[in-house]
């Protein structure tokens, strides 16, 4: 007999605050690309999305913070589906696979979010608070990478440079891949930088 695990839907009252959160992503990304980011502020974000000061201080520490959710929540699905992948694939494919289904998943990329990516580009306060962001994830990437692998990795070194290495091939091609849009689909770069930088993962 087999047990089905049923994941509970979320409740109304986390559906608003996910809305709420949404908002006042979308705003900050909105209000940065019309004025740039270092012109807007927390306030201006707030009355951009109708919430209070307040309000926007209980869903983000900070503009920054507001502005990479969006990077926050697709790197958090990506980790979701690395962790669907079938359990006999090895780590790496597992992670290779997973970022193939991601890209299919999204399908056309969203003009703010690569406007966004651009920003990133040129601000030293966004790239910091993106690499701060990043911490938490890699480390749950690299607890993904180690919960499918079958090899000794004394103290999860392997894991954690595995996480580290596919996070930073998916960062470089984005950043190639702004430069030069129109050359190829920004899956198929990843696909290709990640089969070049992990030919020492393939086993």
């Amino acid at each position: 007999m087999t047990t089905e695990v049923r994941v509970p839907e979320p409740g109304l009252r986390e559906r608003k605050k996910a809305a709420t959160r949404q908002a006042l992503h979308e705003a900050a990304v909105r209000l940065a690309i019309a004025h740039g980011v270092d012109k807007i502020t927390v306030e201006a974000i707030a009355d951009e999305a109708g919430v209070s000061r307040r309000t926007f201080s209980n869903y983000f520490a900070n503009k920054e913070e507001a502005l990479l959710h969006g990077d926050h929540r697709r790197i958090s699905a990506l980790v979701g589906i690395v962790r669907a992948r079938p359990a006999d694939e090895t780590p790496w494919i597992a992670l290779t696979r997973a970022a193939r289904e991601f890209y299919e998943q999204l399908g056309e990329l969203d003009p703010q979010w690569v406007a966004q990516s651009r920003l990133l580009r040129t601000k030293p306060a966004l790239a910091a608070q993106q690499v701060s962001t990043f911490a938490a994830l890699e480390r749950e990437l690299a607890a993904a990478v180690s919960a499918r692998s079958t090899e000794p990795d004394p103290h999860g070194i392997r894991a954690r440079l595995m996480a580290a290495t596919f996070m930073t091939a998916m960062r470089v091609s984005l950043h190639v891949w702004l430069e030069a849009p129109d050359e190829s689909s920004l899956g198929d770069l990843v696909q290709l930088s990640l089969a070049e930088t992990g030919r020492g993962f393939a086993r």
